[in-house]
């Protein structure tokens, strides 16, 4: 048995039953990470730091087509450019990303669709992503648009892939399939879409069938592995994106707006994207 919150307009719908909490993205037209999206994981994060409840959180999307399909463009580009001083501290998103890796759940990514860039970073945050072959497309475009991945693209997926084949994603900005997403070790298996739902559940239910305190410790002893440069390469990343977004020579405005006035930023225009962001260049 489960039960699900009220949900009249929300970016987040979330059912309880068995350990398990369903978090379902449904966010219009695309499921873009932008300011109300974040603020819906701001306050799903603030209430799962408190659940003693649930042992497992499974993160999926409504949408067929997208699990989260990157961050909004035309926001980021309206970011003015004027110089701030070097960061000391870790910026709003990070620190939600962080504490969504550190929640005492196991946290588990159901993709579905295309995630990109943030959608990508939000899936790289949970414990373990799993993903429909022929369906999910996973990207880190940022470098087409004159930035870098700023919620942890650089860090995570570095540890995950190795430096050789996260250098290969970001600075190609390409798209990869599942099954090649698999092959790099960014998810840990590619399934069949009509499988993927199945398989996701049963191993929800199995690891909450286990007793939370071993689950919470197990999960810390396992992250600890990294943890300790973690914070560091986030500052790092995020000083130099900051330096791209306040540098008028970056050109990041420019292609922005671009990437937006072609279209490129609609449920049709995101198909093509990686072709669409090797032509920003070009009037």
């Amino acid at each position: 048995m489960s039960t699900e919150t009220p949900h009249a307009n929300e970016p987040l719908r979330i059912a309880r039953g068995g350990g398990i909490a369903w978090v379902t993205i449904d966010c219009p037209p695309m499921n873009l990470l932008g300011g109300e999206l974040m603020g819906a994981l701001f306050g799903l994060v603030e209430a799962l730091e408190r659940d003693e409840t649930t042992r497992v959180v499974v993160l999926r999307s409504a949408d067929p087509d997208f699990f989260v399909a990157h961050g909004d463009v035309e926001l980021i580009a309206a970011v003015p450019e004027a110089a701030v001083p070097e960061a000391t501290e870790l910026n709003f998103v990070h620190q939600l990303l962080e504490r969504f890796r550190r929640l005492p759940q196991v946290t588990i990514a159901q993709v579905e669709g295309y995630a990109r860039g943030g959608g990508s970073e939000l899936a790289l945050a949970c414990d373990m992503r799993f993903a429909a072959r022929g369906k999910a497309v996973f990207g880190q475009p940022e470098i087409a648009l004159g930035i870098l991945p700023g919620a942890g693209g650089t860090a995570r997926l570095a540890r995950l892939v190795g430096r050789a084949r996260a250098s290969e994603i970001i600075l190609g900005g390409d798209d990869f399939s599942a099954d090649e997403a698999e092959r790099y070790g960014w998810i840990n298996r590619a399934l069949p879409p009509e499988d993927l739902p199945a398989f996701v559940a049963r191993l929800a239910r199995r690891i909450a069938s286990f007793p939370a305190l071993a689950l919470q410790e197990a999960k810390r002893a396992i992250q600890s592995v990294s943890d300790a440069t973690t914070t560091t390469d986030l500052l790092t990343e995020q000083r130099a994106f900051d330096r791209l977004m306040h540098d008028p020579k970056a050109e990041r405005v420019l292609r922005m707006k671009r990437f937006v006035a072609r279209g490129v930023q609609t449920r049709l225009g995101e198909r093509t994207l990686a072709p669409a962001c090797e032509a920003l260049d070009r009037e």
